[in-house]
C-alpha cells in the first residue's frame, strides 16, 4: 500500500529531476541506484534510504526543505491557457500590457 507522503515526495523527485534535465537513466546513475528503484521510488511504491536521499539532495542541488515543499503542480498546458486568458483580460489594457511586454522581453 503506498503511502501518501512517499506519492507526494516520489512525485516531487520526478518533477525536480526533469527540471534539472535528467532522464531516468542517468539520474539513478548519478544516485548510484538502479533506474527501477528510482521508477519505484517516483511512484511511490518505494522509499529511499537516508544516502539517496542525501544523493538526490546534491544531485539536484537542493535542501531538504526545497524537497519537501508540495505545493501544486501545474501542468504546462494550463499555465499557458492561464496567461492566454490573462492576456486577453489585458490586451486593451496599454499599461499593464506593456509591463507584461517588459517582464516577457526581460526574459530573452
Amino acid at each position: 500500500m503506498k503511502n501518501k507522503i512517499q506519492e507526494k515526495l516520489g512525485k516531487r523527485i520526478q518533477y525536480l529531476r526533469k527540471i534539472k534535465g535528467y532522464s531516468q537513466e542517468i539520474f539513478a546513475e548519478k544516485i548510484d541506484i538502479a533506474t527501477t528503484t528510482l521508477s519505484s521510488i517516483e511512484t511511490g511504491k518505494a522509499f529511499m534510504t537516508s544516502q539517496t536521499l542525501e544523493k538526490i539532495l546534491e544531485i539536484l542541488e537542493i535542501t531538504p526543505d526545497e524537497l519537501f515543499t508540495f505545493q501544486e503542480q501545474i501542468e504546462s498546458a494550463d499555465m499557458y491557457a492561464y496567461i492566454l486568458k490573462k492576456l486577453e483580460f489585458i490586451k486593451n489594457d496599454d499599461e499593464r500590457l506593456k509591463i507584461f511586454y517588459n517582464f516577457v522581453k526581460s526574459l530573452y
